[in-house]
């Protein structure tokens, strides 16, 4: 990756202004044209959206997009589309016991919601504010229940495969268990035993960093500094980890790049969120300066691949092991070419990584400036041609983004032999998530938290 180190966040206000402008056409002719019933959005196939019934992990980010866009406006007609789809559609995922997903649906709903009402951007009612807290604190306990101990009596909350599997996707998912927490929520069970949801978002987090990540001390054979694997398969019947595995990645050896954006930005989140906590909850397990010697070399780790395993404009290819890349040489000195012969990018994880990167340089001060040059780098790539989705009759805001190349499902247009040219629905969060965040900074507003703030 070429680092921009000139780059501010003002220099992008203009790009800004425009995608959300671009966005709030695309925003209300999906949510006109969308039946729920259908299911979700999931990505685009020919520019217009369609589903995927796998789980539906991706309703609640069309509808935190319509909330976020109201953050970045203050057109209160997406607010009111956020908000009225939230109250009526969401309830499900409140309770979806089968998923590892309850952070990415619920905190981009009801989550944004709150937060918006507690910075007094609009007027909520106070029982409007109890029922965002109470889906949270649900939502929190439930995803805390999905629960997996392993042979040192700590755990993990394990994905939609099974009790054997962690996902480095869920690491996001530790939002709703904090969250839930600091409303002053624990997960009840047999005999009225209360379990701290706060104890096992650290616990899954730990577990991660143990597990999903590589830290170059000779793990294995591909023990490469910042390598992330996508699952973690363990022995449900004794606890013991055995081996690294993928879904979406091309093997349990190479990094899938949306697997480690899930990572970076991850800890990076919950790194900001060790400083709305007291130390009195953090004291129980070794108190922030624990933590953080773990927790910021994960992130540290990871960010470091993602800036040396990723096109010179901050773009990555969907994995860094991918077999076609062998036929581009020079693919990290060079920018990203969504239209190429033999590996597609995947710009969902450079959305992802390039909040990672800002927010990690947050948690470092002087100390990040590398990591933020690297996140207003990738972003300045994002919110131009060829990624920013200009068509209106196109329905994503992000171009180039991938979802399950082993499986093939990504669209691959007429004439071409790879996926490219469409977008999916937790791309076009992120990448208005990445904005909100941008135009916060810009505008010297409430930096962007999922969290209470002390």
């Amino acid at each position: 990756m070429l680092i921009d180190f000139d780059i501010t966040p003002a220099a992008l206000r203009g790009e800004l202004d425009r995608f959300f402008d671009l966005a709030k056409g695309k925003i209300r002719r999906l949510d006109e044209s969308w039946h729920p019933i259908e299911g979700a959005p999931v990505y685009t196939k020919r520019g217009h959206y369609a589903t995927r019934g796998w789980t539906e992990w991706t309703q609640g980010f069309q509808y935190g997009c319509q909330i976020l866009l109201f953050d970045a406006t203050d057109d209160e007609e997406f607010l009111n589309l956020g908000r009225h789809n939230t109250v009526r559609y969401m309830a499900p995922h409140i309770t979806h016991i089968g998923v590892h997903d309850h952070g990415f649906n619920n905190i981009s709903t009801y989550g944004n919601l709150r937060r918006l009402a507690l910075e007094k951007r609009f007027i909520e009612s106070h029982e409007g504010l109890d029922f965002f807290e109470l889906a949270l604190k649900a939502s929190g306990a439930v995803q805390a229940a999905r629960w997996t101990r392993i042979h040192d009596g700590t755990g993990f909350i394990h994905s939609f495969n099974g009790p054997h599997s962690l996902f480095s996707d869920t690491i996001r998912s530790c939002r709703s268990l904090v969250v839930a927490h600091q409303l002053g929520h624990s997960l009840m069970g047999e005999n009225d035993r209360s379990f701290s949801l706060l104890e096992r978002a650290i616990e899954h987090m730990r577990n991660t960093a143990r597990f999903n990540l590589y830290y170059g001390e000779g793990r294995d054979t591909y023990d490469v500094p910042g390598r992330v694997v996508h699952e973690s398969i363990f022995n449900t019947t004794d606890g013991q980890y055995r081996c690294p595995s993928t879904q979406q990645g091309y093997s349990p050896f190479t990094t899938w790049t949306r697997g480690l954006a899930w990572i970076l930005l991850g800890f990076a989140e919950e790194l900001e969120a060790l400083d709305g906590l007291p130390e009195e909850d953090l004291s129980v397990f070794g108190g922030k300066g624990e933590l953080t010697s773990w927790m910021l070399p994960a992130a540290r780790a990871t960010a470091d691949f993602f800036i040396e395993h990723t096109a010179s404009d901050g773009i990555p290819y969907w994995d860094t092991g991918a077999p076609g890349l062998d036929r581009m040489p020079g693919w990290r000195e060079e920018p990203s070419h969504p239209d190429n012969l033999y590996e597609p990018v995947d710009s969902s994880a450079a959305a992802i990584s390039a909040q990672g990167l800002l927010r990690l340089a947050n948690v470092l001060g002087e100390e990040g400036g590398r990591y933020r040059q690297a996140g207003l780098t990738t972003a300045h790539t994002l919110f131009t041609p060829p990624y920013i989705s200009e068509d209106p009759r196109h329905q994503g805001l992000l171009l180039h983004s991938i979802y399950h190349r082993p499986n093939n499902w990504d669209y691959i247009p007429e004439g071409k032999v790879i996926p490219q040219g469409e977008s999916c629905m937790w791309g076009d969060y992120h990448y208005m998530e990445l904005a909100v965040y941008l135009k916060r900074l810009i505008d010297e507003q409430p930096y962007l938290v999922f969290f209470d703030r002390q």
